[in-house]
């Protein structure tokens, strides 16, 4: 039994996973501590945490695109990328 499209699969089905408990975290976040901060940050729009988890993700897609059209070295690199540019937004945004 040929295995090898497992390679693939896994990778892709972990980051739907991972999107997916992110966004129900955030959901039950806001039930229990509704509303949060409203920030105005560097982009000069005012954003909630939910705005923010979402140019987090678009941002995050955005570089794993770009990482795998430019650039040769390891995709799973792209991951601490993503992971750093969500800290900046989170923190600045």
């Amino acid at each position: 039994m040929d295995l090898s499209w497992m390679a693939w699969t896994t990778p892709t089905a972990l980051f739907f996973v991972v999107i997916a408990c992110l966004v129900m975290g955030m959901g039950i976040w806001e039930f229990f501590r509704p509303g949060g901060q409203v920030r105005r940050g560097l982009l000069g729009i005012s954003t909630t945490r939910g705005d923010r988890l979402f140019i987090s993700l678009l941002g995050s897609g955005y570089i794993c695109l770009a990482w795998l059209g430019i650039l040769t070295i390891s995709p799973e690199w792209s991951l601490l990328a993503c992971l750093a540019f969500s800290v900046l937004v989170f923190r600045y945004c």
